[in-house]
């Protein structure tokens, strides 16, 4: 994180929200879009580094 972290809290002292920059922010989003994409694809069946290849080539994707 660039900064410290704010925290907002009550009359208590107690935390309830929080203060991020605007690109720590980002980041984290960034970051759980990326684990809820691992979370949704860990079943998926896995290939070849070759057969991956062959197929970005037959798909136009990746050129010799």
């Amino acid at each position: 994180m660039s900064q410290p972290v704010q925290y907002i809290t009550n009359d208590k002292g107690e935390k309830t929200g929080v203060v991020l920059q605007l690109s720590d922010y980002e980041q984290l989003m960034e970051d759980l879009h990326d684990l809820a994409m691992i979370a949704e694809r860990k079943d998926e069946k896995s290939i070849s580094h070759e057969v991956f290849l062959k197929e970005l080539r037959e798909d136009g994707i990746l050129q010799d």
